[in-house]
């Protein structure tokens, strides 16, 4: 996810922050460190600029809009630790790709961001990163290692390899949420149709979103469901084959790729004849994402498909779903309805009268369903391997990334998040109270990215604002399918990338015609020829 953060996915409760100081003040220790130690040591590392030298720290981060060089709340960290952060601005859509030519280059970061989960091995295969000693991040780090403990202690040793500990686990807590299904409820209504619950129902919508001219343009122009909307088609025979990731379920006690179960050659003839009828978009084949923003479904956006399973809940917010607070131009801060938010304000931006619903996954006829779920534990961050060269270096990456990430005063929490109080955000005037963000900002698209703030990680404490008091509403944190291997094998890091490419030119294949159905298993033999066994006996005998 996650992971991983437009100031709409966080929603600072004082409560909450209130509770990271609870966790900070009377949690115990993470690892073999001791709380002792830590306090003690963390306050012999207080001086930041008795004549010390400025550390150049490279820094990566989650963005949707570039990050300026001055941007306000950077110069003020930079100001805070006497350092010169250098974030590089690499675009989320592109961000292993552009990751990968900078080391190819011979650039680390030293604030390394891992964005998927079962890279961390790959990179540290690679000798790019740093291990991070246990005691070091105990001392230089206590509130972030803590909160992890006291809440997420399930994933505290995700980062370590052989033993060492290289990547502190960013985990999300919002994805206990699945991502939704979601149709034109407009054009449900003109064709008379209820939102489908079983497979069989799916697929006389769409056939009706293809032929029954659900937009009233008197042109057939539209179908039903893209690449996005497959995963729901394919959870309703168990599994999720479509992602970033390869996703493993478990059968019989032992894990097993999804996209090799045989039950997927019935899901595959379902799409095989949907797409000789014209009904899947023909343009599946390079998503439904087309730029910009990642989470948008522009062919939904533009009219031209009905369903899609694309992003996660908050992607799909309408006018009036809930009430959330604002900040009045004459600065008064009241609570009014929510307005539409990503691909709904862009559909309803072209199309006004448009209107989505979200459904469950519908019901395969062996009575399994289910749509997409993001693993809790979203990504990784990590120390670069030049890093370490520079004596103090480590340790003052880490003082930073605990300042911006899990402080715990709320006031400087929620600015190291938000930005500058009453400039940028303002408390809310009744209990629990809210962070409210202030015009313009609260309509500007990543103004997060643009003033510098949120330059830190997710911490694993439950959201419980106004948003996520609505998807709790909607019941997706039931029906998920999760990904049963979070992170890498030896086997996953050396064959993943191919084997995804492998298994993604094959299912388009089938899903075409290009290539006939009767050679699936001929495909399962191609895949675990080309590395995929390997694969399978580590992810059952793995032990992280």
């Amino acid at each position: 996810m996650n992971t991983k953060k437009l100031y709409h996915d966080k929603l600072f409760l004082t409560t909450v922050l209130l509770t990271i100081a609870a966790v900070v003040l009377g949690g115990c220790d993470l690892l073999s460190g001791t709380r002792a130690i830590a306090e003690r040591q963390q306050g012999e590392v207080i001086d930041t600029d008795a004549g010390k030298a400025k550390y150049h720290i490279s820094w990566t981060l989650h963005q949707n809009v570039p990050v300026p060089r001055d941007a306000e709340m950077l110069k003020a960290v930079e100001e805070q630790y006497g350092v010169d952060l250098d974030v590089w601005n690499l675009e989320n859509n592109k961000y292993e790709s552009l990751l990968d030519m900078k080391l190819a280059q011979g650039a680390i970061p030293d604030l390394f961001r891992i964005r998927q989960p079962q890279d961390l091995l790959k990179y540290q295969q690679q000798g790019v990163l740093a291990e991070i000693p246990v005691k070091t991040l105990n001392t230089y780090a206590p509130n972030l290692m803590r909160i992890i403990h006291e809440r997420a202690p399930a994933y505290e040793q995700a980062g370590v390899i052989d033993g060492r500990y290289y990547g502190i686990p960013v985990i999300n807590p919002t994805n206990i949420y699945r991502t939704p299904v979601v149709y034109r409820q407009d054009w449900l209504d003109k064709l008379g149709l209820p939102v489908p619950q079983t497979l069989a129902e799916f697929e006389k919508v769409i056939y009706a979103f293809t032929y029954d001219d659900p937009d009233g343009n008197g042109v057939q122009d539209t179908y039903g469901l893209s690449s996005e909307g497959m995963n729901v088609v394919f959870g309703a025979f168990g599994q999720i084959v479509f992602a970033d990731q390869l996703y493993f379920g478990t059968k019989d006690g032992k894990k097993a790729i999804g996209a090799l179960e045989p039950e997927m050659k019935e899901a595959l003839t379902y799409l095989r004849k949907w797409y000789k009828d014209g009904v899947i978009d023909p343009e599946f084949v390079t998503g439904e994402n087309k730029g910009g923003y990642k989470h948008l479904s522009h062919p939904f956006i533009n009219g031209k498909i009905g369903m899609t399973s694309m992003g996660n809940y908050y992607h799909w917010i309408q006018d009036g779903d809930y009430e959330d607070w604002h900040v009045e131009r004459g600065g008064k801060v009241v609570k009014s309805p929510v307005q539409a938010a990503f691909n709904v304000k862009e559909l309803t931006a072209k199309f006004p009268e448009a209107k989505v619903v979200f459904g469950k996954p519908f019901t395969g006829p062996h009575g399994q369903h289910g749509s997409k779920g993001n693993d809790m534990l979203m990504s990784f961050t990590a120390i670069g391997a030049d890093a370490v060269k520079e004596p103090g270096k480590l340790e003052m990456i880490l003082r930073i990334l605990d300042e911006v990430s899990a402080n715990p005063d709320p006031h400087k929490a929620a600015s190291m998040t938000y930005g500058v109080e009453n400039k940028h955000w303002v408390w809310t005037p009744t209990e629990p109270r809210n962070i409210a963000i202030m015009p313009p900002y609260d309509t500007m698209f990543g103004y997060q990215n643009t003033i510098g703030a949120n330059i830190g990680m997710t911490i694993p404490l439950k959201q419980t604002g106004e948003r996520e008091q609505w998807a709790a509403t909607l019941h997706l944190d039931q029906d998920g399918i999760y990904n049963a291997l979070e992170v890498a094998t030896p086997a996953l890091a050396k064959y993943g990338d191919s084997l995804i490419r492998l298994k993604n030119k094959a299912y388009i294949a089938f899903i075409t015609g290009e290539r006939p159905l009767s050679e699936f298993d001929e495909f399962v033999q191609e895949f675990m020829s080309a590395g995929g066994a390997d694969v399978v006996k580590e992810a059952n005998a793995w032990k992280q």
